[in-house]
């Protein structure tokens, strides 16, 4: 018996289409539930949150609690713990689709497991796609509020004095200054050197120096005394008070805890270089929070992968069980990323390879579950 073309095509077609139909079905399970997810974790999170700056929140205008402050924190706190929603949903549907042997069907009438995963990575690619712009251009901004507002009625966590201050302006330009006040924008023992190669060139020496916020780079310096050096002859200029243009600003030498999540990530590749010519030292934080940003996009296709391997199968203990295990490895793979980046502060390893051993290590796991889980 010939089967004609016209019934192949038709054949085909409506395989295509039944794929089409599983696609958006798995999609729409994996994509809900993360949201749901998301909304019940945060309401958690909130409630706990509230409970603990309760005198705070009675204290600040409404306004400022729900536009500066949460508008902020939940969005903050969602891209934080995607890693664990994402785990969360993915083990939660499949699980109940493995239970009522959907997974089973869908592989028996001629799926493989590779097409079955391939939904599941569309949902991890819109997600990390999510996670990507929220952590590198949306969240930061937003931070600036939020931490302004907990330094206001919370507890302040600025610094607002520096000492014994040292940073290099431009090649060959080193500025000085004993002590600075954050709170009247002025320092106090200031020198400002210039060099030409290893020849200093002239010493510019000041009682007080004040930054003028209204204008970028503008320092007032007084009671000075410029030295200018030409081989063995010296000029001294002095007098009570000068306009100067220093290219630095108090942010870049009073860093605060926190200070490096309200850049956004061109800012922190901006800053990190600018501050790395200057020699400042203390950095790490800011290194460490971009490639974080990076690292974490990857995230959720790793735990997609390790999810679907994991819970595809029926299990003995059912959904509990799988639940279980993914919560205990979600919250591993969030404190394994905490923990390896204490390895960057302390100088055993770069900032990049610090976030990024936490993916490999998950990758392989997610890539060992997934070969055991395809042998149906």
């Amino acid at each position: 018996m010939k089967i004609s073309k016209g019934s192949k095509i038709w054949s085909k077609t409506a395989s295509v289409l039944r794929l089409k139909v599983l696609d958006i079905f798995i999609l729409k399970k994996f994509l809900g539930t993360y949201f749901m997810a998301t909304i019940l974790i945060l309401a958690v999170i909130s409630m706990f949150d509230i409970t603990e700056k309760l005198d705070a929140f009675l204290t600040a205008p409404l306004k400022e609690t729900l536009f500066d402050y949460f508008s902020s924190f939940l969005p903050y706190f969602a891209n934080m713990l995607s890693p664990l929603f994402v785990f969360i949903s993915v083990i939660f549907f499949t699980t109940k689709l493995a239970g009522n042997s959907e997974i089973i069907a869908i592989l028996s009438s001629g799926v493989s497991f590779n097409r079955l995963l391939r939904p599941y990575m569309t949902g991890a690619a819109i997600i990390a796609a999510m996670t990507f712009l929220l952590s590198n251009y949306i969240i930061p901004p937003g931070n600036v509020k939020r931490i302004a507002y907990t330094n206001k009625y919370v507890r302040n966590k600025s610094v607002q004095t520096g000492i014994d201050i040292q940073l290099m302006a431009r090649p060959g330009e080193v500025v000085y200054i004993g002590r600075f006040e954050n709170s009247t924008k002025t320092g106090y023992r200031f020198s400002f050197d210039k060099f030409n190669g290893k020849e200093l060139v002239s010493r510019m020496t000041a009682q007080t120096v004040t930054y003028d916020t209204t204008r970028n780079y503008h320092w007032t310096v007084r009671d000075y005394m410029i030295r200018d050096f030409d081989g063995m002859k010296e000029k001294i200029t002095s007098g009570r008070e000068k306009d100067t243009i220093i290219p630095i600003e108090p942010k870049d030498f009073l860093i605060s805890a926190n200070d490096w999540e309200t850049l956004t990530t061109p800012q922190l590749t901006e800053y990190v270089e600018k501050q790395k010519m200057r020699g400042v030292a203390n950095i790490k934080s800011f290194e460490i929070e971009r490639e974080k940003r990076y690292a974490s996009t990857a995230a959720a296709f790793i735990l997609t992968l390790i999810g679907m391997s994991l819970s595809s199968k029926k299990s003995k203990g059912g959904m509990g069980l799988n639940i279980g295990i993914g919560l205990a490895l979600s919250f591993s793979y969030i404190l394994f990323s905490t923990v390896t980046s204490s390895f960057a502060v302390s100088g055993l390893t770069t900032p990049f390879i610090a976030m990024q051993i936490p993916n490999v290590i998950y990758l392989a796991i997610g890539l060992y579950l997934y070969r055991r889980a395809s042998k149906f």
